[in-house]
């Protein structure tokens, strides 16, 4: 469950009232672990794969009724502003629109009232968060373009003594972008200590690539392939499959391997340290990239024009977990798995994820079935990328679903995906994630993305806690000795 799919009344889920209600519900159902996604800031797109730094929060999530019981902001400031007319979608517009003006009435009032709690974070986050409001504040003051798009060419290059000007001119906007981090990580730190006394961990999502546009980049940009103007020379994606004629075009920036190699992925170890202050564990996206990248001509329209780089291996894995030995990584190894990018999960020994709906659909040639699955696995029964699972079977032409009706034996839809459910959760893998979108039996309007489009992702929400009733004993009996 995203935490932006949480039910709210102002638009967006949050780290509020609602996000701790769902934790007790976890517990009820006798679950151990909540899946999110990426937590970053979003950009164009509303993508949590596209953020403008690996290590800040998005501002959307910080919850605006804690704040009214702090004394930041008032009811009023709040009750006024357009969140949007469908509470089973989020307006991302009009979001955009009324967040930050009520969100810079409680900096005006916390800036004094918080000053030295204030303090006391920005001097444990000094690494980043002072460069990530600065970033924003230029952003801003530049009109949201894109840093590459900067016309201040001493800023894109960070020229110091430009930058020292700047931090002199917009001081109150990079206060207020910090205090914005403050505030969604004090928000942040309690949930998940709550989270903790109910037993839940947490599993976040590492996305491999970041967004050019981003302060990632920016301050590091001879850590990625760019030509001395910035603009990269190849960028990521993945080729044309059964699904996707021309590919996805992702468009982020690709690394410089050789380059992050020379003192042993210390760009990474950062990054991950700050997710590891996150997440109890760490899903990482496209494994397969760390064996072999797909690199596209920066310009072409479709992914269809690209080749295979090698990426850095067991050198990146064996480095993380030398570094990291506390965290559980996870590996997301979907697409075209050669030998060698299964010989590097092995090697790893991150498990990889298997996918149910991938398990009982023909079309998917060699996919493992829930019986051979591995204990060293995650079983999905799909993941944000796919439609959920009852708008799956509700797909399917007769000839492939006729054989699930006859092997499970019944005519319904949704006792079929409960059937399903049950595949999963008799097979060994060690843990087994279901979207809350399959338990309640939704259909593909509740689907939160599809790869290679780039309008209408991102939106799903769940419209009210109350579809969640009766729910976790039900959870609870099909789960059986799992619960326990």
């Amino acid at each position: 469950m995203p935490i932006s799919s949480l039910p709210s009344p102002y638009g967006i889920g949050t780290l509020g009232k609602t996000a701790y209600d769902w934790i007790d519900f976890l517990e009820e159902a006798g679950q151990s672990w909540w899946q999110i996604l990426p937590l970053g800031p979003t950009s164009y797109g509303d993508s949590p794969y596209q953020s403008f730094s690996s290590a800040a929060g998005n501002p959307y999530l910080i919850d605006l009724d804690m704040l009214v019981d702090e004394g930041l902001i008032e009811k009023k400031d709040i009750e006024s502003c357009n969140w949007g007319s469908d509470p089973t979608r989020i307006d991302y517009g009009a979001i955009y629109n009324s967040r930050f003006t009520v969100l810079y009435k409680a900096y005006l009032k916390g800036r004094e009232t918080l000053e030295s709690e204030f303090a006391r974070f920005k001097e444990e986050n000094k690494e980043w968060v002072e460069d990530y409001a600065l970033f924003m504040s230029l952003k801003k003051h530049f009109d949201m373009k894109s840093w590459l798009e900067w016309p201040d060419e001493k800023v894109r290059k960070r020229d110091e003594e430009a930058l020292n000007e700047y931090r002199a001119t917009l001081s109150d906007d990079i206060s207020f972008y910090a205090f914005l981090q403050f505030l969604f990580y004090r928000q942040w730190n309690e949930l998940r200590s709550y989270a903790k006394s109910k037993n839940i961990g947490i599993i976040g999502d590492i996305p491999i690539y970041v967004a050019l546009d981003s302060l990632d980049v920016w301050k590091a940009p001879d850590m990625f392939q760019l030509d001395e103007n910035y603009v990269p020379e190849e960028i990521s994606g993945v080729p044309p499959d059964y699904f996707n004629e021309d590919g996805q075009l992702w468009g982020n920036p690709l690394y410089a391997w050789d380059k992050m190699k020379e003192d042993d992925f210390g760009w990474w170890k950062k990054r991950i340290g700050y997710a590891s202050k996150l997440y109890d564990m760490i899903r990482f996206d496209h494994f397969r990239g760390l064996e072999s990248y797909y690199a596209i001509p920066f310009g072409e329209k479709t992914a269809r024009k690209g080749r295979w780089v090698k990426g850095p291996g067991r050198s990146f894995t064996d480095a993380m977990n030398s570094a990291f030995p506390q965290i559980q990584f996870n590996a997301e190894d979907l697409g075209y798995m050669s030998q060698e990018v299964k010989d590097l999960l092995s090697a790893s020994t991150w498990p990889g994820m298997k996918i149910l709906m991938f398990a009982f659909d023909p079309r998917e040639e060699g996919e493992d079935k829930p019986e051979e699955y591995k204990e060293n696995s995650v079983c999905y029964t799909g993941t944000h990328d796919n439609t959920t699972l009852m708008g799956w079977l509700e797909s399917l032409p007769d000839e492939f679903i006729n054989p699930l009706k006859d092997r499970f034996g019944t005519e319904d839809f949704k006792k079929l995906s409960e059937e399903i459910i049950k595949e999963g959760e008799k097979s060994k893998s060690f843990l087994m994630v279901v979207p809350i979108q399959d338990w309640l039996g939704m259909g593909k309007e509740a689907r939160i993305n599809t790869p290679g489009t780039a309008s209408g992702n991102w939106q799903w929400r769940l419209e009210s806690m109350d579809l969640l009733k009766n729910l976790a004993p039900r959870i609870r009996e099909t789960i059986g000795d799992r619960a326990q």
